[in-house]
């Protein structure tokens, strides 16, 4: 087994409950409230992951840079998406917004110049095909 599928299944895991909990929360409270209280949740692992550091995480300024727009834009697609299952069905909107890697496969084309294989882009059209089938 590769090194990096334990963590990948775990995250898989976890992102699969994220998105069934959110429809929880908002069944009970407003979509907004339930992103302040996501981002608590967000802000426990963070202070955890800081003890593992000793509080000491790397302090370059490009990788702090980036590290807090990840956050921005992480926080950013996050009320989105509650707003989202709140007017929608969580079924058709964590499909929709699971197809997130399709921008990053895009930007990392042009930006990285990365190649796109003719079996991802057939897997890219296949993901396309799922967001029309669920819909």
């Amino acid at each position: 087994m590769t090194e990096w599928l334990p963590s990948a299944l775990l995250a898989l895991f976890s992102f699969g409950l994220w998105g069934l909990f959110t429809k929880f929360a908002i069944i009970h409270i407003d979509s907004k409230s339930a992103l302040v209280f996501q981002s608590l949740g967000v802000l426990l692992v963070g202070f955890f992951t800081l003890t593992l550091l000793n509080f000491k995480p790397a302090t370059d300024m490009k990788g702090l840079s980036f590290g807090l727009l990840t956050g921005i834009a992480y926080g950013i697609g996050c009320l989105f998406y509650f707003i989202a299952v709140d007017k929608g069905k969580v079924m058709t909107v964590v499909t929709l917004t699971a197809l997130y890697p399709l921008v990053t496969i895009i930007f990392s084309y042009f930006l990285f110049r990365e190649t796109i294989s003719l079996k991802q882009f057939l897997g890219i059209a296949c993901a396309l095909a799922a967001i029309f089938l669920m819909s």
